[in-house]
């Protein structure tokens, strides 16, 4: 238990409930350390039986990571994500079932400590997001991972526009498993915790069928105009469509980091080929380790979560300025002693 994360023990549930409400319950170094002891110390308790995962109160279940200092600390960047990722392969790799409630804001780490569980429950107010490229950052905690292994092309599109999706679209693109009513979930929940056997029976008997899902009228556009291995092709591509979805994802993409937008695009590409979730979080520490010593990372926090001007500049401030070598460099892996490792036993 800490001030900012409860993890209790109710019937047969593990419960973490973020409770942060005055930042969306924005996750800290600290609260990932607090998750984890509880993660580990609930595998060998035999009274848990599944692990509940929401937040204690406010509009929404987590708002990513609190970047804000580690925007202006690279030190301190690195010693979040290290722990952050070791969360979220904690998460993955979990015997026990566990269960997600994406209630409402859900973006960044809000993704991160969600994706992993096997069950991932949408409700009407779910606001499910990756938008990284917009604060000069990438989709990282496992979002390569996720991102990637969206049908067509809908992973590159999610990456480099940060596009919001609300309940219908997360599970008819499977980032949600089940649709829920926010009004049953205090009734589902204590009916797991009562009966955390009967967890997947419970979650289909409280479920609804979903709104449905607006992105699905531009999939064909998505997969069309965003199957490409270089944002300059992506953007050449929205250029030259005269469709009004098409100028206006164009304007979007405009305003985001270029260089964030071309480590996105390489990430997705990457991690489809990979097949151990460890391995991604080794290579997304990596980026992270270098793109936090970056001046867009700074820069993309002061302008819209400090100052909140809107007006960021971008260093380098055109996709042509990024060159090839500059993301050579920000894929290069670490020395070993810097790199990261996942939670021993």
């Amino acid at each position: 238990m800490s001030d900012e994360v409860q993890t209790v023990i109710e019937g047969g549930a593990g419960r973490i409930r973020l409770d942060r409400p005055r930042a969306i319950h924005a996750l800290t170094t600290g609260m990932c350390s607090v998750m984890i002891a509880a993660l580990q110390a609930w595998r060998d308790e035999t009274a848990v039986e599944v692990v509940l995962i929401d937040h204690a109160e406010g509009r929404g279940f987590c708002a990513g990571g609190d970047v804000v200092q580690a925007s202006t600390d690279p030190v301190a960047a690195r010693a979040f994500f290290h722990e952050e990722y070791r969360l979220n392969h904690l998460l993955f790799t979990y015997a026990k079932p566990t269960v997600a409630f994406m209630d409402g804001v859900t973006m960044g780490g809000g993704v991160g400590i969600s994706q992993p569980a096997k069950y991932r429950i949408a409700t009407e107010n779910t606001l499910f997001a990756m938008p990284e490229t917009g604060i000069g950052l990438f989709p990282d905690v496992g979002g390569g991972w996720y991102l990637s292994r969206l049908a067509g092309a809908m992973g590159e599109y999610l990456a480099l526009t940060g596009a919001r999706l609300d309940g219908g679209e997360c599970v008819a693109l499977g980032l949600a498993t089940h649709f829920v009513p926010s009004e049953a979930l205090p009734e589902l929940k204590a009916a797991i915790m009562a009966d955390p056997r009967s967890v997947e029976r419970l979650l289909a008997e409280a479920s609804a069928p979903p709104p449905s899902a607006g992105i699905l009228a531009h999939r064909r556009d998505i997969d069309r105009l965003f199957a490409h291995r270089r944002l300059e092709d992506v953007l050449a591509a929205l250029e030259a469509d005269p469709s009004e979805w098409a100028e206006a994802t164009l304007k979007t993409l405009r305003r985001k980091s270029p260089q964030s937008c071309k480590v996105s695009l390489k990430l997705v590409l990457d991690s489809r080929g990979r097949t151990d979730f460890a391995d991604e979080m080794r290579a997304e520490y990596g980026i992270a380790a270098h793109v936090c010593q970056r001046p867009d990372f700074r820069e993309g926090v002061r302008a819209l979560l400090v100052d909140r001007d809107n007006r960021p500049v971008w260093n380098p401030a055109t996709p042509e300025g990024v060159t090839d070598h500059m993301i050579d460099t920000i894929f290069a892996p670490l020395p070993e002693a810097d790199a990261w490792t996942p939670l021993g036993r």
